[in-house]
């Protein structure tokens, strides 16, 4: 055993529930009363932690700080990610690629069919690119820019782009969640395809036809002609117009589906949208490198033009990667020393039938996703801790993987401190916590999840046993145990 991690003391749940508490109050106090942002009360509770480990649990800070770097090394991947989508956002605005995009969808697309087709559009395209990032930093824009054309607020249009592009993401063999969530519960990639489409379907159907109905109220309202002239002409006045920029898009889209890893293949989109800007719109070199630096601004005298279009380049992510790493500062230190097995362990506790086995699997990956502000360690280390239960319990490990993107991947971004959920805010330009409840297939599917584990609907044993029947009172007295204690 190391030298740092020699004499110290057992992790109990205390230790990890007072950064915790502080944790939750702190945010909920900022957010709500101050309008300051999230970054101060996530570090001073990482402190908090850090406090508790040293000076009670007798962890010594190199060891801490050890974990804190290697849980911030593992998502330096997704932070120069973001950087490179604050280019390609820069680069596709200049280039006219997002105004032509938004041009032709408020030709094309009215607005009681809008809604549904967003959703089902961010499903295609991340199902082809296994990536709901690249979903949201490619069509996720454009369409942001036509719902706001026509007149559907940015909330309820953000929330169905990531609906379908979570979904598409889930349930493609090219994400790489849905590779690791087999990979910890040791079970198949398609048998966990398969799996999922018993969950996943039921899902999108709900939300298939709660968008439908949202989108019939827009349908009969009367849309502001005039308006929305003003739009198409504005952008047809500072951009030239042609449906050749489609081609910059479907290259990127092309070079993500053809297993290009996503950094060289996200940079040379961006590079592409450089010489269509050249080309197109007779950008001068220069020009173009400080876009993508400092973002696109214009000033076409056009508030909602003005609005949809000033935006990314480099700085416009560092609010988004700053709080990121600060977000893995707290959840490296509850990881390092126990703290998140400690809740975990908790949760476990109450598992006494396969239903609450599962619905405790849910809990501790959407907790893991709020503390460890990482989908990837919420998936690694729910697998890690739930794969022995599970297999105690004859349970088919396709079981587990599926709880484990239903919950863990589905969760992430509704959390604005979590990397997917400030990936989402900084890419579609939305506030944090307004496009939650309109993330229908990410709220609805967990639920489905817990309800299949309590009902055994699909729950595969290894020996075939029967399924349970459902037991609504043990349901909800679970969930009332599990915050009441």
């Amino acid at each position: 055993m190391k030298k740092e991690v020699e004499n110290v003391k057992e992790t109990k749940f205390i230790h990890a529930f007072i950064p915790l508490v502080f944790l939750v109050c702190s945010l909920t106090y900022t957010i709500r009363y101050t309008n300051a942002d999230p970054h101060i009360p996530i570090m001073i509770s990482g402190m908090i932690a850090a406090c508790i480990a040293m000076f009670s649990l007798k962890y010594k800070w190199d060891y801490i700080l050890e974990g804190i770097l290697n849980t911030i090394k593992s998502s330096m991947e997704a932070a120069i990610i973001l950087l490179i989508i604050g280019m390609v956002v820069g680069s596709w605005i200049i280039s006219g690629v997002v105004p032509t995009m938004i041009f032709y969808g408020l030709k094309i697309i009215s607005p009681g069919i809008f809604l549904p087709a967003a959703l089902i559009l961010s499903l295609i395209v991340a199902l082809a690119t296994g990536s709901s990032w690249s979903t949201a930093a490619t069509v996720g824009i454009a369409l942001m820019g036509v719902g706001t054309g026509l007149g559907i607020p940015p909330q309820i249009t953000a929330g169905a782009i990531i609906s379908g592009a979570y979904m598409g993401d889930k349930l493609s063999p090219l994400s790489d969640t849905t590779n690791l969530a087999p990979a910890m519960a040791g079970s198949n990639l398609f048998d966990h395809i398969r799996a999922m489409l018993a969950t996943t379907i039921p899902s999108f159907i709900i939300t298939l036809i709660l968008f439908c109905i949202i989108g019939s109220r827009y349908a009969g309202s009367d849309i502001d002609t005039a308006a929305l002239n003003s739009i198409l002409g504005t952008l047809e006045t500072q951009f030239n117009i042609t449906p050749i920029l489609f081609i910059v898009p479907i290259i990127t889209i092309t070079l993500v589906v053809k297993k290009i890893p996503a950094i060289p293949g996200l940079f040379c989109g961006s590079l592409i949208g450089g010489i269509a800007a050249i080309v197109f719109q007779k950008t001068s070199l220069s020009d173009f490198i400080t876009v993508l630096q400092k973002g696109y601004v214009s000033n076409s005298g056009n508030s909602v033009v003005d609005e949809l279009l000033t935006r990314g380049g480099m700085n416009s992510m560092m609010w988004t990667v700053s709080l990121i790493i600060c977000a893995l500062f707290f959840g490296g230190i509850m990881e390092r020393a126990g703290m998140l097995s400690a809740i975990a362990n908790k949760i476990l506790s109450f598992a006494k039938s396969t239903g609450s086995l599962i619905l405790a699997t849910i809990f501790t990956a959407i907790a893991a996703n709020a503390l460890a502000a990482e989908q990837y360690l919420s998936i690694v280390i729910t697998g890690r801790i739930f794969k022995d239960a599970y297999a105690k319990r004859n349970l088919h490990p396709v079981t587990l993987s599926r709880v484990l993107e239903d919950s863990g991947t589905l969760s992430s971004p509704l959390l604005p401190w979590n990397s997917c959920g400030a990936y989402m805010i900084a890419a579609l330009g939305i506030a944090p916590w307004i496009y939650v409840p309109y993330c229908f297939l990410n709220i609805i599917n967990p639920i489905i999840s817990a309800i299949y584990g309590y009902t055994g609907f699909t729950i595969r044993y290894l020996n075939g046993e029967k399924e349970k029947k459902f037991h609504l009172k043990k349901f909800v007295v679970t969930i009332l145990n599990i915050f009441n204690k």
